[in-house]
């Protein structure tokens, strides 16, 4: 049975200004990519408020860049719809990872803070969470962080985006993957952890090779998700 200190459950304007300012290093990397789809956006003929509109209200990076790619006169809805569903599936384990520590919040609050909810405050929340410690603060403060950036960057971009027209080439494209593997070495160390995101790793690695774009994500994550649900780890009572 899953054990929870009170102490990690706290939400008050102290811890969210502490998570604020944990995520705002990663959150200057974020910039950089709003900058990269405003500009992408600009060029595909989005105009500039259905742009701001969609970073501020959507808040879904990847998925608003495979949006672009289905943008034109004749936009095929429900393809488009397929293609964020499949990329943003992961938040349906998010909140099923979350949901121990988020179940006391009122209900407004509760979902207030998962409109924020994205892979680099999860990662660090969680990592807080399992060591007993305070996560709620990284997980609202910390989106409120990464959530401005992006809508900061997206309205860079549609201004002065030609800076910046290729962050790939700089290598920028990598900064959230090594962080989130940054959080997995951090975290626990056991023979479980290390089965589960090996069966997650080898089952998006599968998928990147022999099934459609992007489901990927969705089988890496169904994958190991549903194999920590199965293999539940082993509580000691004190």
């Amino acid at each position: 049975m899953l054990s929870i200190e009170k102490g990690s459950v706290e939400l008050g304007s102290s811890e969210i200004w502490f998570g604020f300012k944990q995520l705002l290093p990663i959150s200057l990397f974020v910039i950089v990519f709003g900058v990269a789809f405003g500009l992408a956006a600009a060029q595909t003929g989005l105009e500039d408020t259905s742009t701001l509109l969609m970073s501020v209200l959507v808040f879904a990076g990847a998925a608003q860049f495979a949006v672009l790619d289905l943008w034109g006169e004749h936009v095929p809805v429900l393809p488009l719809i397929v293609t964020v569903f499949a990329i943003n599936a992961r938040h349906l384990l998010m909140g099923a990872t979350l949901y121990p520590w988020l179940r006391d919040l009122p209900r407004a609050k509760r979902y207030g803070v998962m409109l924020v909810v994205s892979d680099a405050n999860w990662a660090m929340s969680m990592q807080a969470f399992n060591g007993g410690k305070p996560g709620l603060g990284l997980l609202l403060g910390g989106g409120l962080a990464l959530w401005s950036a992006w809508a900061l960057g997206s309205w860079l971009g549609l201004y002065f985006g030609s800076a910046i027209q290729d962050p790939v080439s700089l290598g920028l494209d990598m900064v959230m993957g090594c962080f989130l593997l940054a959080m997995v070495i951090g975290g626990q160390k056991n023979l479980r952890m290390l089965i589960i995101w090996t069966v997650a790793a080898g089952s998006s690695l599968l998928a990147y090779r022999y099934l459609p774009e992007n489901s990927h994500v969705v089988v890496g994550a169904l994958a190991g998700g549903l194999l920590g649900a199965l293999w539940m780890e082993k509580k000691i009572e004190h």
